[in-house]
């Protein structure tokens, strides 16, 4: 399990935008019908995908942590405990499962909740299993205590205020290391709807609420790359 969380956590950047491929394959089932259940499915898709990006925010802002050294290999210096790491071991990971649930949940196809899915969260397994044996082994019975007072997973948010009490929230941070995941993941989805909504009504049907949708695209895609050029230009200096 160890050898093949190594071998997701290197490629990792390359494996999930293929799964993620499904959703965009024509012909694909849908795993609901009726228009109604549809509408659900794409409010509770959303509103899954948004839990899994503040929390993704609220980790970064709070306490980064990196973990990919050279050659993508494992790597830490220190033994993150602050923030949401106080709550959650890998409250990275678990907001990436809630926004890659999310999305696939409104993509809407049973072709990518049967295989896309289950392989997502077995990789994520592997992963954070070949991290903690890493980590284990570099800070030994730090870990194990660590391990002893804090979830895996499903974070336990009591006592979240005092955790966070006299904590800078670091907004460069946040936009430096996190503009890329809200850009691809809300950029998949406007994309996905464009497609269904094209495919079930046409062109003329639908022209207004594509172009609306291609506007969206457009916004969302000004901001990344102003965000970009930030970073790029060191606009946004981190200490």
């Amino acid at each position: 399990m160890v050898k093949i969380g190594n071998f997701f956590f290197r490629y990792r950047n390359a494996l999930f935008p293929l799964v993620f491929a499904l959703l965009f394959f024509e012909g694909t089932w849908p795993v609901f019908n009726s228009e109604l259940a549809e509408i659900w499915e794409i409010i509770l898709g959303i509103t899954i995908a948004l839990s899994g990006q503040i929390l993704r925010a609220l980790t970064v802002g709070f306490a980064y942590i990196k973990r990919g050294g050279k050659k993508k290999r494992m790597h830490a210096e220190t033994l993150v405990q602050e923030g949401i790491f106080a709550h959650c071991r890998n409250p990275l990971y678990f907001g990436n499962i809630l926004i890659l649930l999310g999305v696939g949940i409104a993509g809407n196809s049973l072709l990518f909740v049967m295989f896309g899915i289950p392989f997502l969260f077995f990789a994520y397994a592997a992963i954070i299993c070949a991290e903690e044996t890493y980590l284990e082994k570099r800070f030994g019975q730090v870990f194990k205590d660590y391990c002893k007072r804090v979830n895996r997973i499903i974070p336990d948010f009591s006592g979240i205020g005092n955790t966070i009490k006299g904590m800078e929230f670091n907004w460069k941070r946040l936009i430096v290391k996190e503009y890329a995941t809200p850009f691809a993941w809300i950029t998949g989805l406007l994309l996905l709807t464009m497609k269904d909504i094209y495919l079930d009504q046409g062109y003329e049907a639908s022209k207004s609420t594509l172009w609306s949708l291609l506007i969206l695209i457009m916004i969302v895609a000004t901001a990344f790359f102003t965000a970009w050029y930030l970073k790029k230009n060191k606009f946004l200096r981190l200490k």
